[in-house]
């Protein structure tokens, strides 16, 4: 008797559907028309003869056993990819499509020094970039939106592989004139909670300069206000409170052309750890060491 199984390329509406919750979002992620889309699902719902998704006018919404399929379908896809992998994995290193994610707190700042390295050393390295919080990286590397996370330690990042790279120092940024006297580290205990600015929930940065700080009472204290780091720098140039700066952005000049002042932050801790991290047993772990290599080389 014939079997009919599901194609990837329907296996791959019903993952992007599931992703954007709008057909016509899953479409464009998909490179195809709304119309195609939908009657790619519907194939797909008749040949296992079950309803996946249930259509409304205004919202899409998925049956338990469509949640179901679909996240058995990331895997199969996943899956899929590696058997590519593979073979690039036995060719030139660092070749093809890779696709990384890199938190707002270091791409802006490392990202410009390290690009032409690799454009220059790797050629046919086609790198996709996508910038995005701690939270969501992992969870499409877990998911296998991303092929590698470059983030700051630490960190909940689940059964991955590390490459630790380098120690970011953490700097306490004054406005001009309020930083005190002489050029030493600053304690934590001389930080002002009530005049203290970090970035908002969302931003592992803010749980590192806590965590440096080692004062609980921060915690509550402190203005979760910023969205960026350059936001809060203009904010404690306004005269508006002090922050906590990772050393890359300092390097990469996000104070030039301010009167902000930053200080080290003295402590047994005062600073995070960049890593490149990834799925265990990823087919391309050559190329990720490889690639940590590269961006261990710039920090």
């Amino acid at each position: 008797m014939a079997t009919y199984l599901p194609t990837l390329k329907q296996l791959q509406y019903l993952v992007a559907l599931a992703d954007h919750g709008h057909f016509g979002r899953a479409a464009e992620a998909c490179f195809v028309t709304q119309s195609t889309l939908s009657a790619g699902l519907r194939e797909l719902e008749a040949l296992i003869g079950v309803t996946l998704v249930e259509r409304t006018r205004r919202v899409v919404r998925f049956t338990p056993l469509g949640t179901g399929i679909a996240d058995k379908a990331r895997r199969v896809l996943r899956e899929a990819e590696e058997l590519g992998d593979l073979a690039r994995a036995a060719g030139r290193p660092l070749s093809g499509e890779l696709r990384m994610s890199v938190i707002p707190t270091i791409a802006p700042f490392l990202l410009p020094r390290v690009l032409p390295q690799l454009r220059a050393d790797f050629p046919d390295l086609r790198l996709y970039l996508r910038e995005e919080p701690s939270g969501p990286a992992c969870e499409a590397l877990h998911h296998g939106r991303a092929d590698c996370v470059l983030l700051a330690l630490p960190y909940p990042v689940g059964e991955v592989a590390v490459a630790p790279l380098f120690e970011d120092r953490l700097f306490v940024a004054y406005p001009d004139g309020a930083a005190p006297p002489g050029d030493g580290a600053v304690r934590a205990d001389e930080i002002d909670p009530a005049r203290l600015l970090l970035l908002e929930d969302g931003h592992c940065l803010k749980d590192h300069a806590l965590a440096a700080c080692s004062r609980p009472e921060l915690r509550s204290e402190a203005a979760m206000l910023g969205t960026s780091l350059h936001t809060v720098v203009q904010m404690v140039e306004g005269g508006l409170g002090v922050t906590i700066l990772p050393e890359m952005a300092i390097r990469a000049g996000i104070l030039d052309h301010t009167g902000v002042v930053a200080r080290a932050l003295a402590g047994d801790a005062p600073a995070r750890r960049i890593a490149l991290v990834w799925r265990k047993a990823s087919p391309r772990e050559r190329d990720f060491r490889l690639l940590a290599e590269v961006l261990a080389g710039v920090g």
